[in-house]
């Protein structure tokens, strides 16, 4: 393997990395939004329990895949911050606003009219972010840079559906057992079928707006990685009906994969079709060697600091 598709490697696994366990959490303000019932403040209180000690953690995946791109890929991260500098703003707006929201709701917050109000905000920014970040990929997978087509948009709305499903899955072991459970597989159903419904919509718009990423949609790769998302997706939903909620987390992690590998499949081996590709933009071999050091010596630090935040945080709910 080359230098340029070890670091390219490394920024697909954090792009997986942050899409499922960031995705949950701008799922979590979601179902926050559309909390609903008798038991909804119970929902909200799952759902800050849940998000509260460890998914904000997760942003850390987003601050590495930046530090990969602006070292690794200098050409084409200028080209993405340049072209895509507004829909890549109102992303981080909100997530900024919506930490700001969570904690002012449930730390700062003594007023249930000022309750309320953070509680929408809350859940609006989670919206936006998620939303304007996949508005953002759109953008490069038409290559482009148009991030208010409906295509951008739609690739958007996917994303929104597709967190929402991730965090209603993973909601269910946060959750005891009984009804407030029942309420959460409600809604992992929902987020299922959400994402097979809006999912056309960018597969559709693509047939006519990107003619080439539709092309490369089809392709073997990328089409073998879209057809077992699909099937993860299926699995997922006859999972969660079962109450076999830990196998349904495992699959429907993978489907977020999958659904990226589908992607990546199609636009590979371009970082922005028709504009850059790998080789292109990669930094110097000194560079990209240092980086794979600092990154190998990194991870000796980070990943077993996560495992023991996670251990300690999201234990079995009897231990806590």
């Amino acid at each position: 393997m080359t230098l340029p598709l070890a670091a390219a490697a490394i920024a697909l696994i954090v792009i997986a990395l942050y899409a499922v366990f960031g995705g949950a959490d701008f799922g979590g303000g979601v179902w926050d939004l559309l909390a609903s019932g008798p038991r909804r403040e119970a929902q909200r209180d799952t759902i800050s329990n849940a998000i509260g000690p460890v998914w904000e953690s997760n942003h850390v995946w987003l601050i590495f895949l930046i530090v990969v791109m602006f070292t690794c890929f200098p050409p084409a991260f200028a080209d993405l911050m340049t072209y895509l500098n507004a829909p890549l703003t109102l992303a981080l707006i909100g997530i900024v606003l919506r930490g700001a929201a969570f904690v002012f709701r449930n730390y700062a917050s003594d007023s249930p009219a000022m309750a309320r109000n953070w509680t929408i905000t809350f859940g609006i920014a989670s919206i936006l972010a998620p939303f304007f970040l996949g508005d953002a990929a759109g953008a490069v997978a038409a290559g482009d840079y148009a991030w208010l087509s409906p295509f951008a948009f739609s690739v958007g709305l996917f994303a929104v559906a597709l967190f929402a499903q991730v965090a209603a899955v993973f909601l269910l072991q946060e959750t005891p057992r009984g009804r407030l459970r029942d309420d959460f597989r409600r809604r992992a159903i929902r987020g299922t079928v959400a994402v097979w419904v809006v999912g056309l919509l960018p597969a559709t718009l693509a047939r006519s707006v990107a003619p080439q990423f539709f092309a490369a949609l089809t392709s073997l790769a990328a089409a073998t990685a879209i057809a077992i998302a699909v099937l993860l997706g299926i699995a997922a939903m006859v999972l969660v009906a079962r109450g076999n909620d830990q196998l349904a987390r495992v699959a429907v992690g993978a489907e977020v994969v999958a659904v990226l590998g589908g992607w990546f499949g199609a636009q590979a081996p371009a970082i922005v079709p028709g504009r850059w590709t790998i080789d292109a933009a990669a930094a110097s071999p000194p560079m990209l060697q240092a980086f794979l050091i600092a990154t190998l010596c990194g991870a000796v630090v980070l990943i077993p600091s996560l495992v023991l935040l996670f251990a300690v945080f999201k234990g079995p709910i009897s231990s806590r």
